[in-house]
């Protein structure tokens, strides 16, 4: 975003920065943060763990307040300043440390904190064309959080690709109207897509000796146990992993930056600048996808449409809590979607090494990272385990090959039920089987014909 570049020249100070995440490179949020700019950041993600940016207020030359926010309460927020609306009564991370000070109450048994709208001055937004008029168009996932900053601000400017007479954009396409735009910039060159570094998807961790699962495999196990026909979300991480081993399986991905129905990831040669998954990383698109803006994304979400959602942990604790967005190395936190994601997440699913590189469990009996939620997860899928959660506690379903189920255990330290899921006569856990009968879909078999159809 030059824009951002032409803040940073500008010289402007004392400023709120709101934004989704900071990004890495010249020209994101993360320049004015650098150039002690920013007084205050409002944003989901303030750090990455082992990422390219450190903490925000690491990086800050000058004192910075940081308000986190889950991803989809931050739009959310900008919605209801853009629709002229006050506060509103949310149930996402009302169990966690982001609830501490607001307001709550209980609706129907379920507890709900209270959010207030969040108005800017000014949004600085990218889309692909513009005509005069000020009508934007966007591009695949490009549009994601675009109109809920444009609606929310005083002030709107927006730079783009490319602008039209009016007249050349039809009607349908436009995603934002005029009436929400006031300037519009051409950018100056073609932008240029950022793309994340490959992990290491074949590196195994040594498990008394013997290697457990690669990341690669791991995400070739958590494939084989979604079921078909249904719709689910996979979080940044070992679970972006899962898209590469659905082949043609009808199951519908589903990306909180506006995208579902995606499928296996690309190289940037083979790549759609405009066509990524929520680790911005290219993916190819499925017959029948569709994109969106992030608004509609949790809607989904939050409104229990999804079957299935896979994230990775720091932690999980014994009673099916999980931590996944910060730890006290990072110095500030990645929230994310996550906490969205778990209102309703149909089965949650835990992707994630068995321990730290120090051997230190990640399945502990209480979680000593401040939790993303409570008692929600279903499933841990681990490089040297499958273990499923139910009333009486952890069970072990599988262990990795080469493994017996006391090993498991001493790398693992709530106590594990052992009911391995049924041996195939190759010797293998038949484990897709086992969870496929298990899982409750919560859809009407008018569901299940409209997905077959597909």
């Amino acid at each position: 975003m030059h824009l951002i570049g032409a803040v940073r020249d500008k010289g402007l100070t004392d400023l709120v920065v709101v934004c989704n995440s900071l990004g890495a490179q010249p020209g994101h949020p993360v320049t004015l943060v650098e150039h002690g700019q920013a007084r205050k950041l409002v944003a989901a993600f303030s750090a990455r763990a082992g990422g390219v940016v450190s903490s925000a207020q690491a990086m800050s030359p000058v004192p910075l307040e940081v308000e986190l926010v889950p991803q989809g309460i931050l739009v959310e927020r900008l919605r209801c300043a853009g629709a002229g609306l006050g506060p509103f009564y949310s149930p996402v991370g009302q169990d966690t440390v982001l609830a501490d000070g607001k307001e709550s109450r209980e609706f129907d048994g379920q507890r709900y904190v209270l959010e207030q709208p969040l108005r800017l001055d000014y949004a600085i937004i990218y889309a692909h064309t513009a005509d005069r008029a000020g009508n934007l168009v966007f591009k695949g996932a490009n549009q994601n959080f675009g109109p809920s900053f444009a609606k929310a601000a005083r002030v709107v400017i927006a730079e783009v690709d490319e602008i039209v007479p009016p007249g050349e954009l039809r009607p349908d396409q436009i995603g934002l109207p005029g009436i929400f735009v006031d300037r519009v910039v051409q950018s100056p060159v073609p932008r240029t897509p950022l793309w994340r570094e490959p992990r290491a998807e074949d590196e195994r961790r040594d498990y008394f000796g013997r290697p457990g699962l690669a990341p690669r495999e791991l995400g070739a196990r958590i494939a084989a146990l979604l079921p078909d026909h249904s719709y689910v979300n996979l979080g940044v991480g070992l679970p972006t992993l899962v898209s590469d081993h659905l082949l043609d399986r009808d199951i519908m991905l589903h990306a909180e930056n506006g995208l579902l129905g995606y499928g296996a990831r690309l190289t940037p040669a083979e790549a759609d600048d405009d066509i990524y998954n929520a680790a911005s990383e290219p993916v190819s698109l499925r017959n029948g996808a569709a994109a969106f803006d992030t608004v509609a994304a949790f809607e989904m979400a939050r409104g229990g449409r999804l079957d299935a959602v896979v994230l990775g942990a720091y932690q999980v604790g014994g009673n099916g809590s999980f931590a996944n967005w910060t730890t006290p190395d990072m110095g500030g936190g990645a929230i994310g979607g996550a906490m969205d994601l778990v209102v309703q997440p149909g089965k949650l699913i835990i992707a994630m090494r068995h321990t730290e590189r120090s051997g230190r469990p990640k399945i502990v009996r209480v979680c000593e990272y401040p939790v993303t939620g409570t008692a929600c997860v279903d499933l841990i899928v681990t490089d040297v385990a499958v273990i499923e959660r139910d009333h009486r506690g952890l069970v072990l379903r599988e262990c990795a090959a080469g493994f017996t189920p006391d090993e498991v255990q001493r790398l693992t330290e709530p106590p594990l039920l052992v009911e391995l899921w049924a041996q195939q006569a190759d010797g293998s856990a038949n484990g897709y089987q086992a969870w496929r009968q298990a899982f409750q879909l919560g859809r009407s078999a008018g569901r299940a014909s409209a997905c077959l159809a597909r």
